[in-house]
Protein backbone atom coordinates (compact mmCIF):
# COMPACT_ATOMS: atom_id res chain seq x y z
CA UNK A 1 0.00 0.00 0.00
CA UNK A 2 1.51 3.29 -0.98
CA UNK A 3 1.72 5.91 1.26
CA UNK A 4 -0.53 9.27 1.08
CA UNK A 5 0.31 11.74 -0.89
CA UNK A 6 1.87 14.75 1.18
CA UNK A 7 -0.96 17.92 1.13
CA UNK A 8 0.99 21.47 2.19
CA UNK A 9 -0.73 23.86 4.20
CA UNK A 10 1.02 27.20 5.42
CA UNK A 11 -0.86 29.42 7.92
CA UNK A 12 0.50 32.71 10.08
CA UNK A 13 -2.07 33.31 13.46
CA UNK A 14 0.32 36.63 13.85
CA UNK A 15 0.79 38.83 10.50
CA UNK A 16 -0.58 41.98 11.61
CA UNK A 17 -1.07 44.46 14.46
CA UNK A 18 -4.27 45.98 13.38
CA UNK A 19 -7.13 46.78 15.91
CA UNK A 20 -10.54 46.80 14.44
CA UNK A 21 -12.67 49.89 14.81
CA UNK A 22 -15.06 48.30 17.26
CA UNK A 23 -12.14 47.76 19.60
CA UNK A 24 -9.90 50.17 19.66
CA UNK A 25 -11.37 52.16 22.48
CA UNK A 26 -9.70 49.55 24.75
CA UNK A 27 -6.55 50.39 23.52
CA UNK A 28 -6.15 54.02 24.62
CA UNK A 29 -2.73 53.63 26.32
CA UNK A 30 -1.82 50.50 24.48
CA UNK A 31 -0.32 52.01 21.05
CA UNK A 32 2.35 51.23 21.81
CA UNK A 33 2.34 47.85 22.92
CA UNK A 34 0.73 47.34 19.45
CA UNK A 35 4.06 48.21 17.52
CA UNK A 36 6.45 45.38 19.28
CA UNK A 37 6.74 41.69 19.53
CA UNK A 38 3.79 41.15 21.90
CA UNK A 39 1.48 42.89 18.60
CA UNK A 40 2.38 41.12 16.41
CA UNK A 41 4.90 39.16 14.62
CA UNK A 42 7.39 40.79 12.01
CA UNK A 43 8.34 39.04 9.11
CA UNK A 44 5.87 36.58 9.76
CA UNK A 45 3.26 36.93 7.14
CA UNK A 46 5.98 37.67 4.53
CA UNK A 47 7.48 35.05 5.10
CA UNK A 48 4.21 32.39 5.10
CA UNK A 49 3.56 34.41 1.65
CA UNK A 50 6.97 33.39 -0.02
CA UNK A 51 6.84 29.74 1.38
CA UNK A 52 3.00 29.31 0.27
CA UNK A 53 4.08 30.66 -3.34
CA UNK A 54 6.94 28.43 -3.69
CA UNK A 55 5.52 25.24 -2.22
CA UNK A 56 1.77 26.11 -4.45
CA UNK A 57 -0.21 25.80 -1.04
CA UNK A 58 -3.04 27.31 0.52
CA UNK A 59 -2.19 30.01 2.75
CA UNK A 60 -4.52 30.83 5.89
CA UNK A 61 -3.43 33.95 7.86
CA UNK A 62 -4.67 36.73 10.28
CA UNK A 63 -3.52 40.12 10.80
CA UNK A 64 -5.70 41.32 13.74
CA UNK A 65 -3.55 41.69 16.82
CA UNK A 66 -2.47 39.44 18.84
CA UNK A 67 -3.36 41.59 21.86
CA UNK A 68 -7.34 41.52 20.50
CA UNK A 69 -7.40 37.86 20.95
CA UNK A 70 -4.39 35.01 20.20
CA UNK A 71 -5.02 32.55 17.51
CA UNK A 72 -2.26 30.56 19.06
CA UNK A 73 -4.04 30.03 21.99
CA UNK A 74 -6.70 27.34 23.40
CA UNK A 75 -9.88 28.73 24.68
CA UNK A 76 -9.43 28.75 28.01
CA UNK A 77 -5.59 29.86 28.52
CA UNK A 78 -4.42 32.75 30.30
CA UNK A 79 -3.23 34.68 27.73
CA UNK A 80 -5.60 34.04 24.98
CA UNK A 81 -6.79 37.99 24.85
CA UNK A 82 -4.53 40.94 25.36
CA UNK A 83 -4.17 43.36 27.92
CA UNK A 84 -6.65 45.75 26.46
CA UNK A 85 -9.17 43.51 25.55
CA UNK A 86 -8.65 40.65 28.63
CA UNK A 87 -10.78 43.25 31.20
CA UNK A 88 -13.43 43.70 28.95
CA UNK A 89 -17.06 42.51 29.46
CA UNK A 90 -17.80 38.75 28.91
CA UNK A 91 -20.11 39.92 26.15
CA UNK A 92 -17.58 41.81 24.58
CA UNK A 93 -14.67 39.13 24.64
CA UNK A 94 -17.54 36.87 23.10
CA UNK A 95 -18.11 39.11 20.19
CA UNK A 96 -14.25 38.89 19.48
CA UNK A 97 -13.68 35.11 20.01
CA UNK A 98 -17.44 34.51 17.59
CA UNK A 99 -15.93 37.11 14.97
CA UNK A 100 -12.58 36.92 14.52
CA UNK A 101 -11.16 33.77 16.49
CA UNK A 102 -13.61 30.90 15.56
CA UNK A 103 -13.67 31.63 11.83
CA UNK A 104 -9.90 31.39 11.76
CA UNK A 105 -9.23 28.07 13.37
CA UNK A 106 -12.35 26.86 11.98
CA UNK A 107 -11.72 27.12 8.98
CA UNK A 108 -8.00 26.18 8.49
CA UNK A 109 -9.43 22.93 10.75
CA UNK A 110 -12.04 22.45 7.61
CA UNK A 111 -9.74 22.70 5.40
CA UNK A 112 -7.07 20.08 7.22
CA UNK A 113 -10.42 17.79 6.87
CA UNK A 114 -11.40 17.89 3.45
CA UNK A 115 -7.38 16.81 2.04
CA UNK A 116 -7.65 13.89 4.82
CA UNK A 117 -10.69 12.63 4.04
CA UNK A 118 -9.22 13.33 0.27
CA UNK A 119 -6.30 10.54 1.54
CA UNK A 120 -3.40 12.79 1.65
CA UNK A 121 -1.41 14.07 4.60
CA UNK A 122 -1.28 17.65 5.77
CA UNK A 123 2.29 18.73 6.42
CA UNK A 124 1.61 21.99 7.78
CA UNK A 125 3.76 25.09 8.62
CA UNK A 126 3.07 27.64 10.73
CA UNK A 127 5.52 30.95 10.53
CA UNK A 128 5.96 33.28 13.51
CA UNK A 129 8.91 35.40 14.59
CA UNK A 130 10.81 36.08 18.06
CA UNK A 131 12.08 38.65 20.18
CA UNK A 132 15.95 38.78 20.43
CA UNK A 133 15.90 39.29 23.74
CA UNK A 134 12.94 38.42 26.32
CA UNK A 135 13.42 39.26 29.92
CA UNK A 136 16.38 40.32 29.97
CA UNK A 137 17.46 36.76 28.48
CA UNK A 138 19.09 36.92 24.89
CA UNK A 139 17.82 34.21 22.76
CA UNK A 140 20.09 32.01 21.13
CA UNK A 141 19.18 30.97 18.27
CA UNK A 142 18.24 32.63 14.39
CA UNK A 143 15.68 29.97 13.31
CA UNK A 144 14.01 27.45 15.47
CA UNK A 145 11.77 24.62 14.31
CA UNK A 146 9.17 23.56 16.76
CA UNK A 147 7.15 19.94 16.64
CA UNK A 148 6.68 17.08 18.63
CA UNK A 149 9.39 14.75 19.43
CA UNK A 150 6.71 11.91 19.47
CA UNK A 151 5.35 12.18 15.68
CA UNK A 152 7.97 10.46 13.92
CA UNK A 153 7.05 12.62 10.90
CA UNK A 154 7.39 15.61 12.77
CA UNK A 155 10.23 15.17 14.49
CA UNK A 156 12.08 13.77 10.68
CA UNK A 157 10.94 17.01 8.95
CA UNK A 158 12.61 19.13 11.78
CA UNK A 159 15.84 17.35 11.87
CA UNK A 160 16.45 16.91 8.30
CA UNK A 161 15.04 20.55 8.00
CA UNK A 162 17.99 21.55 10.54
CA UNK A 163 20.29 19.74 8.39
CA UNK A 164 19.63 21.41 5.30
CA UNK A 165 19.70 25.08 7.03
CA UNK A 166 23.01 24.68 8.52
CA UNK A 167 24.32 23.21 4.86
CA UNK A 168 23.50 26.15 3.19
CA UNK A 169 23.94 28.62 5.88
CA UNK A 170 26.32 27.22 8.37
CA UNK A 171 26.41 31.08 10.25
CA UNK A 172 23.05 30.41 11.08
CA UNK A 173 22.22 29.19 14.42
CA UNK A 174 19.18 26.61 14.24
CA UNK A 175 17.54 24.75 16.82
CA UNK A 176 14.87 22.53 17.73
CA UNK A 177 12.08 23.27 19.97
CA UNK A 178 13.46 26.24 20.82
CA UNK A 179 13.02 28.84 22.25
CA UNK A 180 9.68 27.84 22.99
CA UNK A 181 8.94 23.69 23.48
CA UNK A 182 6.55 22.01 20.55
CA UNK A 183 4.35 21.02 22.81
CA UNK A 184 3.68 23.79 24.38
CA UNK A 185 0.11 25.67 23.97
CA UNK A 186 -0.74 26.60 19.96
CA UNK A 187 -2.40 25.40 17.32
CA UNK A 188 -0.54 22.57 15.92
CA UNK A 189 -0.91 21.52 19.52
CA UNK A 190 -4.70 21.58 19.70
CA UNK A 191 -4.47 19.93 15.55
CA UNK A 192 -2.66 17.32 16.49
CA UNK A 193 -5.11 16.06 19.04
CA UNK A 194 -7.49 16.23 16.05
CA UNK A 195 -5.72 14.48 13.45
CA UNK A 196 -3.41 11.20 13.77
CA UNK A 197 0.74 11.14 13.05
CA UNK A 198 -0.18 9.33 10.12
CA UNK A 199 -2.58 12.47 8.79
CA UNK A 200 -1.04 15.50 10.23
CA UNK A 201 2.25 17.14 10.57
CA UNK A 202 2.67 20.53 12.40
CA UNK A 203 5.78 22.31 12.23
CA UNK A 204 6.64 25.61 13.98
CA UNK A 205 8.85 27.77 11.79
CA UNK A 206 9.96 30.51 14.23
CA UNK A 207 12.85 33.27 12.78
CA UNK A 208 14.68 35.69 15.20
CA UNK A 209 13.37 39.14 14.46
CA UNK A 210 16.75 40.30 14.81
CA UNK A 211 17.18 38.44 11.38
CA UNK A 212 13.53 40.22 9.81
CA UNK A 213 15.22 43.77 10.66
CA UNK A 214 19.17 43.02 9.51
CA UNK A 215 18.04 45.02 6.49
CA UNK A 216 16.12 44.05 3.11
CA UNK A 217 18.35 42.39 0.94
CA UNK A 218 19.64 40.09 4.47
CA UNK A 219 16.29 39.29 4.93
CA UNK A 220 15.41 38.58 1.55
CA UNK A 221 18.14 36.31 1.30
CA UNK A 222 17.34 34.24 4.77
CA UNK A 223 13.72 33.40 3.38
CA UNK A 224 14.96 32.68 0.36
CA UNK A 225 17.70 29.78 1.74
CA UNK A 226 15.18 29.05 3.98
CA UNK A 227 12.99 28.11 2.10
CA UNK A 228 14.78 26.61 -0.27
CA UNK A 229 16.04 24.01 2.42
CA UNK A 230 12.59 23.15 3.56
CA UNK A 231 11.55 22.63 -0.23
CA UNK A 232 14.48 20.09 -0.57
CA UNK A 233 13.38 18.17 2.21
CA UNK A 234 10.20 17.61 1.44
CA UNK A 235 11.19 16.65 -2.11
CA UNK A 236 13.04 14.26 -0.71
CA UNK A 237 10.81 13.39 1.91
CA UNK A 238 7.83 12.96 -1.28
CA UNK A 239 10.04 10.62 -3.31
CA UNK A 240 11.34 8.23 -0.24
Amino acid sequence: MSAPRNHYLITCEHGGNRVPEAYRALFAGHEELLATHRGWDPGALTLARDLARALDAPLYYATVSRLVIDLNRSIGHPRLYGEATRGAPRALRREILARHYMPYRTRVERHIRGAVADGRRVVHVSTHSFTPVLNGQVRQADVGLLYDPARPAEAALARLSQGALKSSAQELRVRRNYPYSGRSDGFTAYLRRCFPATAYAGIELEINQKQVSSGRETWRELKARLIAALMEVLTRQESA
